[in-house]
């Protein structure tokens, strides 16, 4: 069922440091503004704080975390938690202006947002709380995360990991000669087919997930493709990596990859250098569009992805 009106719960607000809004392409989400000010602020108060140190100390990450509420307020840190946890929502993006276009002020802004909701997962890809990797023209990796020129499907993170994955955090770095790769999204409740898939009977059923060697994970994990979370039905799905284990188990996959890659309900967001996106992982499905080809394209992108904490 699509969202034809304005979810019941309004998490728009404008304070003098930030405003929330509706997000101009969806209205599944939010954008969120943080005023210069604020931003010019909150930097100030981390200047003396490394990515290095981010990642050697992790209450640092917590810290910054803090500098973030200080040029704020309170209700900022609920807000965001809220939009995350409501099923009609779910997702929003913000970003930072030009005067603070710097790789790691990205990263150390990133870190700041996640500590707001949760705690990031350690990313055994990278061997850190965050992963940065990049799509070029070339590519010889063994997954559709960096290959720039085919259809980057459809998914949820954490399939192949026994831990939680509640949330998902893109930011664009760097982005250079890049036509097309947008990301698209598709909310669960706006899947059209929905229902079929929800009640097959391989809905329920455990299917093996292996990931491949680059992501540095060695275990097998059994996942049901559907479950529940406040009796609202969520999805856990990759097709890369998953192994089923009969035909008919195979083709019941193939065919919803299918259906969710052709609804209508897609969205593909526009996000520029600078910007993130932040999705609930157990009803947002996130995936990316081909690129035009082009042998000086370059994207670099960081991703964090964890747990909602009390």
């Amino acid at each position: 069922m699509s969202m034809t009106e304005k979810a019941v719960m309004d998490f728009t607000t404008k304070t003098k440091n930030y405003r929330i809004e509706e997000h101009p392409q969806t209205k599944r989400m939010y954008h969120v503004v943080l005023e210069k000010e604020a931003l010019d602020a909150f930097y100030d108060k981390v200047k003396n704080i490394s990515v290095q140190e981010l990642e050697y100390v992790p209450y640092m990450r917590f810290i910054v975390s803090n500098a973030l509420l200080e040029v704020t307020d309170e209700n900022f840190a609920k807000t965001l938690r809220a939009i995350l946890h409501d099923r009609e929502t779910g997702g929003y993006t913000i970003g930072l202006n030009e005067d603070h276009a710097d790789t790691d002020k990205y990263v150390i802004f990133s870190t700041a947002i996640t500590h707001l909701v949760g705690e990031p997962n350690f990313d055994a890809m990278t061997g850190k709380y965050y992963a940065r990797f990049t799509v070029q023209h070339t590519d010889n990796s063994d997954s559709y995360l960096r290959q720039a020129y085919r259809l980057f499907t459809m998914h949820t993170d954490g399939t192949f990991v026994d831990e939680p994955t509640d949330w998902l955090l893109m930011m664009k770095m760097q982005e250079e000669n890049a036509v097309g790769g947008e990301s698209r999204l598709l909310h669960l409740d706006d899947w059209e087919e929905l229902d079929y898939y929800y009640n097959h009977p391989f809905a329920k059923k455990e299917i093996t997930y292996k990931a491949p060697a680059s992501k540095n994970v060695s275990q097998e994990v059994k996942r049901k493709t559907f479950y529940h979370i406040n009796d609202k039905p969520c999805i856990c799905f990759i097709d890369q990596f998953a192994y089923p284990t009969s035909i008919e188990e195979a083709q019941y996959l193939r065919d919803m990859s299918s259906s969710i890659e052709g609804d209508k309900h897609v969205v593909e967001l526009k996000l520029p250098v600078g910007d993130l996106v932040m999705l609930n992982n157990t009803f947002w499905m996130h995936g990316r569009a081909a690129f035009e080809k082009n042998e000086e394209l370059n994207r670099e992108l960081l991703r964090q992805r964890g747990r909602f904490t009390e």
